[in-house]
């Protein structure tokens, strides 16, 4: 996403954020906000500015969530070539329309958000609420100025992170040679992120696991090869993440040199 805003961070920095601020979401109460707060202090410190780094965020955001929605478009479109029937319920539809909705939504938000005058007060709390919304729509400015192909791009890389997920739960299940078919185990991987995406617990723990072992278990799986194929998959699309996540974020202690960014040529 810097790349987009002209801003220009090493791949080995960029990774060494995305790590360690993912051990911080996985492992802390409200770990979301304080891993976004974490890595936009680390790109401020590589030499981006806070409006580019909170511009970067919040797209990345809305990436996740349109990559998301590709996924249930897709995993949708090859559930129904095998079952027609499902049509006759709204279910389905509402989960996708609802998402591509989301996202739309918050990009035409921003868009209009960036042409309205921020009013200037006297009054303190007012002045500093006017100020969090200025912030904020500098950021949206920055993100809402993007080239369609820039947020396609985006869509796509993270649609591939989703589904490099999936494939990990599909290797797990295989692992223990658990009798459900792919497009089983694709909708019941896209019914778990509408769980995951409400932090009720650190990393999800215990809801995510529960809901996939009672997915898994209404498929077909008997209960300990469902609660073996979970543990398979957690423990290497999460809990491996947090030593990989504290040696990162000790990479990054070190001394940074400023990053390159270069005009792009947008309002």
């Amino acid at each position: 996403m810097f790349q987009a805003f002209g801003v220009r961070l090493g791949a080995r920095f960029t990774m060494a954020v995305t790590m360690s601020r993912t051990a911080i979401s996985i492992s802390m109460p409200v770990g979301s906000a304080v891993s976004a707060g974490y890595a936009g202090r680390q790109y401020v410190r590589a030499g981006a500015s806070k409006e580019i780094a909170a511009a970067s965020m919040i797209v990345s955001g809305l990436a996740s969530i349109g990559g998301l929605a590709l996924l249930y478009v897709a995993g949708g479109a090859a559930v129904l070539t095998r079952d027609p029937g499902l049509l006759a319920g709204p279910e389905p539809l509402i989960v996708i329309g609802g998402l591509v909705t989301l996202t739309a939504g918050a990009v035409v938000g921003g868009r209009r958000l960036m042409r309205r005058p921020v009013e200037s007060g006297s009054e303190r709390p007012q002045a500093l609420v006017r100020r969090v919304l200025a912030s904020a729509r500098e950021a949206w400015q920055a993100g809402a100025a993007l080239r369609a192909r820039e947020w396609v791009v985006g869509v796509l890389h993270y649609a591939v992170n989703w589904l490099t997920d999936l494939l990990c739960l599909v290797a797990a299940c295989r692992a223990v040679g658990l009798p459900v078919g792919i497009t089983t185990l694709a909708g019941i991987y896209l019914g778990v992120q509408i769980v995951r995406q409400v932090p009720l617990t650190p990393g999800g723990v215990g809801v995510i696991d529960t809901a996939l072992v009672a997915g898994l278990t209404a498929a077909g799986a008997t209960a300990v090869t469902a609660a073996a194929a979970v543990l398979i998959y957690r423990l290497i699309s999460c809990w491996l993440l947090l030593p990989a996540g504290g040696i990162a974020a000790l990479w990054l202690r070190r001394d940074l040199k400023p990053a390159e960014s270069t005009p792009t040529g947008r309002g």
